[in-house]
């Protein structure tokens, strides 16, 4: 494969030039122009065909989440989002992955040993990714009253439900916990995604879906009807007691390059749960969660994996489902569905 050609748009030209010097000393990427705002971006996307676009979300005359909301509707494309690590910038980052941005990275804090260590690898899954970059409107909308009405019926048994999830996993995990009602099995979700990300990804989850989704924290009880995400950077999520399932934040070494790990969290599920929980690997880069899905498979747990159709990157699947982790592989459209019949009670074999 050719090296991925690259522009880098940022109202900075420090960060322009840092930006670009760590994609060029990969030979695998090359940084064929620079753009200070919108209106330069938009010309060099013209003059230039980049493969991917890295995009600074704050920048004058037109803020980066406008002008991605253009590229997605005018021409289709790889962005990878550039933020700081604020609230603010958090909070721009989530509604940029909903809208079609591939992927984001965090910009440096002062002191930062290694600025932008994963941008490269993310640059390259972007221009290898084989997904379509077409939006169809509003993904991210409230659920509707059939979605809600279709599972009026449902009654959770004993089951956990965990999920592990990457690059592409904001828009998975909406169409996903969307299809889940106010009585929906306790769930339990790593999203790999810088630390301050994590909050308000919880928080729009929680305004979007009928559940109540938080961020999990250290001795929160798994309840029916919530949903816990951990928590970017630190800490690893496990569930722990077996008699009354908790959640637990680890201080431990990353897995996988990893922090938190999917791998970390299924194993705990597969120890803690056996038959009695539902594994769910959604698209993401790399192996994390697969040797952990395996071994929830071989305690008894119903696996899922997200299909590579539907894949925004079928790399964390795509191992999975080659280990021999994954019981069915399903389009994203199906999998909500596929768990709430999981783990419905009073359903032959359920119990």
């Amino acid at each position: 494969m050719s090296a991925a050609r690259v522009l880098v748009v940022d109202d900075s030209a420090t960060m322009r030039g840092l930006i670009t010097a760590i994609l060029n000393s990969d030979p695998d990427v090359q940084v064929v122009g620079q753009a200070a705002d919108a209106l330069q971006a938009r010309q060099a996307i013209k003059d230039l065909d980049p493969d991917v676009i890295t995009l600074d979300i704050e920048m004058p005359n037109m803020n980066g989440l406008d002008f991605l909301e253009k590229i997605m509707r005018l021409r289709p494309m790889p962005v990878i989002m550039v933020s700081t690590l604020t609230h603010k910038g958090a909070e721009a980052t989530i509604a940029a992955l909903e809208i079609g941005a591939f992927d984001c990275v965090g910009k440096p804090m002062p002191g930062d040993a290694r600025p932008f260590s994963d941008l490269a690898e993310k640059v390259k899954a972007a221009a290898r990714s084989q997904r379509k970059y077409i939006i169809t409107g509003n993904k991210s909308a409230a659920p509707s009253p059939a979605n809600i009405n279709a599972a009026s019926d449902y009654r959770a048994s004993r089951k956990i439900v965990a999920i592990g999830s990457s690059t592409g996993g904001v828009e998975a995990l909406i169409a996903v916990l969307q299809k889940f009602p106010a009585n929906c099995p306790p769930t339990v979700i790593t999203q790999h995604m810088p630390h301050t990300f994590t909050k308000s990804f919880a928080e729009r989850l929680h305004r979007i879906c009928v559940p109540t989704v938080e961020e999990a924290t250290d001795g929160a009880k798994l309840e029916v009807g919530k949903i816990y995400l951990a928590p970017g950077g630190d800490r690893h999520l496990q569930v722990v007691n077996p008699s009354s399932p908790s959640c637990r934040l680890l201080d431990r070494e990353p897995v996988n390059g990893h922090r938190p790990s999917v791998d970390v969290l299924f194993d705990s599920v597969a120890e803690v749960a056996g038959r009695n929980a539902v594994g769910v690997i959604l698209t993401g880069m790399g192996r994390d969660g697969a040797s952990g899905l395996l071994k929830m498979r071989k305690a008894g747990a119903r696996t899922f994996g997200q299909n590579e159709k539907t894949c925004v990157v079928y790399g964390m699947p795509r191992v999975a489902y080659e280990l021999g982790a994954v019981e069915t592989q399903l389009p994203l459209s199906s999998i909500g569905e596929e768990i709430l019949k999981s783990t419905a009670s009073r359903r032959e074999g359920n119990e």
